[in-house]
């Protein structure tokens, strides 16, 4: 066995954990690796970790023993029970001082959780969101570290390292306490979900209404990311119409089966927005899309049954349109990414994180999905107010969407019109009129819940709680402010 010490340790060598490894080798850092497997650690050690600075080791008690002090071990497994399997066997041979990082998918509930049991015993726990698939882990990830500061403090100069890099400067900063980290990158994935719905609706819109065949697909994605567009998905997208299938000579995307799945990210971010009552409509509608996606033989038997609105040739300007539709896509992302910004400023408060939406921004440029140029725009609004409360309130944004909103409208009708459903458009330019509006029409809903269930409401026009009894016999409704003592009777429907 070999005595040699070596800088980190990781645990888990499905593709994303040798990737990391060989990033953190090529690096200047020396790794021992460990697998439950033996047979995948001999194999990694045998093929790409061969003739590396990476010492295989076959047990976990040879891995703890492998590494310099503090000791740094870094899980790649799958989020849940294995997380805390692997944290039973880990943390009786660490001491006080050495970190355990889960670079896992994993809720950020469950960190808190393992944050709290270890910090008990002095070890330091670390919940790291790493975002850009295995090219990311391999060439730079976006890394989004959360636990105590010292243990940040130890990993640092690993982790700052191996992180992609943008104009000199490491996306990877330090998050917050407990499970900050893991949270940031449960965000980033919601956002995922809508920047890739929106595209997918973009495409839809372009194909089924312009109708673009998927060369000018793919030369028209190609173009958008010269533009303020400029990202990987929208670099990938122009590359994926480019693709021929080798086995029927058709463009590979037609052949592609119109079902989608989901990891469990997406639904999270669903469910701690209901809970901090924050709207991500955009998110919500790009997990729904993909629900539906789902079913299948659903939708193909429904076609068949339910009406299709009558065929119709666009006879318009088919140049504005295309300029329609990648303004209503922009405009649609700000508000996405603003939705998104407002949940983590939701959960910052509630958890006391204190988070740097700035800092937020800036590791996102770079290593992760949804890199792009326009986060330098979101890098530069919180420059200007640290504290502002909606991405759509900074300048440089309200100026883009007054640019682009008869467009985005433009966008969205013809849409409707045609037939095509774009529920993340509609759900983000429905969540702009919304916030832009001084009065809703929430005045009648209060009506009618005082009406049924005594719930009570407040007027326009002078302060105070009022009911009104609706019912009365051959009388007006009559109003008397409510009893601020009495709780309102609760109707089952609420």
């Amino acid at each position: 066995m070999s005595t040699k010490q070596n800088d980190i340790g990781l645990i888990g060598l499905a593709v994303m954990g040798e990737n990391l490894v060989l990033n953190m080798e090529s690096k200047g850092f020396s790794v021992a690796v460990y697998n439950r497997t033996t047979e995948v650690t001999d194999k990694f050690a045998a093929t790409r970790g061969k003739g590396k600075n990476i010492q295989p080791t076959r047990t976990v008690e040879e891995l703890v023993g492998a590494l310099t002090k503090p000791r740094k071990v870094m899980m790649m497994i799958k989020a849940g029970k294995p997380v805390d399997m692997v944290i039973n066997e880990v943390a009786p041979l660490l001491e006080k001082g050495d970190v355990l990082i889960d670079g896992g998918n994993s809720l950020f509930t469950d960190t808190q959780r393992r944050c709290k049991e270890l910090e008990a015993k002095g070890i330091h726990y670390v919940g790291m969101g790493v975002s850009g698939g295995e090219e990311g882990a391999l060439k730079g990830p976006s890394l989004m570290p959360g636990g105590s500061r010292d243990s940040w403090e130890i990993i640092s100069p690993i982790m700052r390292k191996i992180a992609a890099q943008v104009d000199g400067e490491p996306c990877c900063r330090y998050m917050g306490p407990d499970g900050a980290g893991h949270y940031v990158k449960m965000v980033h994935n919601g956002i995922e979900y809508g920047d890739m719905q929106l595209i997918c609706e973009a495409y839809a819109i372009l194909k089924n209404v312009v109708g673009m065949e998927v060369k000018e697909l793919a030369d028209t994605f190609t173009e958008w990311n010269k533009s303020e567009l400029d990202s990987y998905l929208i670099d990938i997208t122009s590359q994926i119409f480019r693709k021929v299938d080798p086995e029927t000579g058709k463009p590979l995307v037609d052949v592609i089966l119109d079902k989608a799945g989901q990891k469990g990210t997406g639904l999270w971010t669903l469910q701690s927005a209901i809970a901090q009552s924050v709207v991500i409509s955009t998110i919500n509608a790009a997990v729904e899309a993909r629900v539906i996606s789902s079913r299948k033989d659903e939708r193909v038997a429904s076609s068949k049954i339910l009406p299709q609105p009558k065929p119709k040739k666009f006879e318009g300007d088919r140049k504005k349109l295309i300029e329609a539709v990648r303004n209503a896509l922009y405009a649609s992302k700000i508000v996405s990414y603003a939705q998104g910004m407002e949940l983590l400023g939701a959960a910052s408060h509630q958890y006391n994180w204190n988070l740097n939406f700035g800092d937020i921004a800036t590791i996102w440029r770079g290593g992760c999905i949804i890199r792009a140029k326009f986060l330098n725009r979101i890098v530069e609004a919180y420059g200007r107010d640290p504290a502002l409360h909606n991405l759509l309130l900074d300048s440089y944004f309200t100026g883009i969407i007054k640019d682009t909103q008869d467009n985005w409208r433009v966008a969205v009708s013809h849409a409707v019109e045609f037939g095509v459903p774009v529920p993340a458009f509609s759900a983000s330019l429905a969540y702009f009129d919304s916030y832009r509006s001084a009065r809703l029409p929430a005045n009648l809903l209060q009506a009618q819940r005082d009406f049924f269930g005594a719930h009570t409401y407040e007027r326009v026009d002078k302060p105070g709680v009022f009911h009104t009894e609706w019912m009365e016999a051959d009388k007006e409704p009559r109003e008397k402010p409510a009893e601020p003592k009495k709780p309102a009777k609760r109707h089952a429907g609420e």
